[in-house]
């Protein structure tokens, strides 16, 4: 693979704390591991209208469960015979969950969209849970292994209330970007792109879910107020 180099198979790192009085003992031709992170982006303010009015209601976001083999800080990557693998010596700044919830929460907080958004250890009680499940958050190489890869990113979200567990919403936020050279910096900045896409999607639809949510709930309250009472 050209300008990038992969592992042969996604295996685990088994690091070696040595004490200080036997550092000189261990020596490691390995090159140095380059850490990686995303940033949440601002949505653009449309000057030429009105922003929705925010949502009178608290959200949590569950720490995100993730699809097989993407549970990991490695930045992964599909070859084009459906199998995972890792980019060498580069790794997220944590794990792709842990990765994924704090832009989640971060690009909901910038929304200004809400009440408040809380994040999966907050001791605060919310109106609604927001559950991510991540499909996709890797280097699709399936156009062939010299060819830059296309970043994809696809989560599953489920939005329900706080209390009883309602399922208020179900939807998937999606963003896809094209690499523009076969380079780790190239691949990392795609991620970018596409993360922010999805990010962007998700934080769009909740908004638009809960909204719905708070419509319907005064013609609900007057239907059941309506009812006749059943005799004993």
């Amino acid at each position: 693979m050209r300008g990038l180099r992969c592992w042969r198979c996604v295996a685990p790192v088994l690091m070696v704390l040595a004490p200080g009085g036997c550092s000189s003992l261990l020596h490691s031709d390995a090159p140095p591991v380059q850490v990686y992170t995303l940033r949440a982006v601002p949505a653009p303010s449309d000057s030429g209208s009105d922003p929705p009015a925010a949502v009178a209601a608290s959200l949590r976001v569950a720490h995100p469960l993730a699809g097989p083999g993407l549970g990991t800080s490695q930045i992964v990557l599909l070859q084009p015979d459906h199998r995972l693998n890792v980019y060498a010596a580069s790794a997220w700044a944590a794990d792709a969950p842990a990765l994924i919830e704090s832009l989640a929460v971060e690009t909901l907080r910038e929304s200004n969209q809400w009440r408040s958004i809380e994040d999966a250890e907050s001791p605060f009680p919310s109106d609604y849970l927001l559950q991510i499940s991540i499909r996709r958050f890797d280097a699709d190489y399936s156009g062939g292994k010299d060819a830059a890869p296309t970043v994809r990113v696809t989560l599953d979200c489920t939005v329900g209330k706080e209390e009883g567990r309602d399922i208020v919403a179900t939807f998937t936020a999606s963003g896809a970007a094209v690499a523009s050279a076969n380079r780790l910096g190239d691949v990392v900045a795609a991620f970018q792109q596409a993360t922010d896409a999805a990010m962007s999607s998700l934080s769009q639809q909740t908004a638009a879910a809960m909204r719905r949510s708070a419509a319907n709930a005064p013609a609900d309250a007057r239907s059941a107020t309506a009812r006749p009472a059943r005799s004993p």
